[in-house]
């Protein structure tokens, strides 16, 4: 799994926050998504699955990897 972000979409809801935290983080400041792992454990692929389904913005980009 490789995880990529667009900053320039993201409206700062934080629900990938919430759902996978190892995962995302937040600007202080804005509230902007922050990609802390951009290839996650198999254990948080679930977590990254949802929180990229859930993004209102659509700012999370799931690539599954062979």
């Amino acid at each position: 799994m490789k995880i990529t972000v667009d900053e320039d979409r993201c409206c700062g809801a934080g629900t990938c926050v919430l759902l996978a935290p190892d995962v995302f983080d937040q600007r202080e400041d804005d509230g902007i998504v922050v990609l802390l792992d951009a290839a996650p454990a198999e254990e948080a692929h679930a977590a990254v699955r949802e929180a990229a389904n859930v993004c209102p913005a659509g700012a999370i980009t799931v690539a599954e990897r062979a």
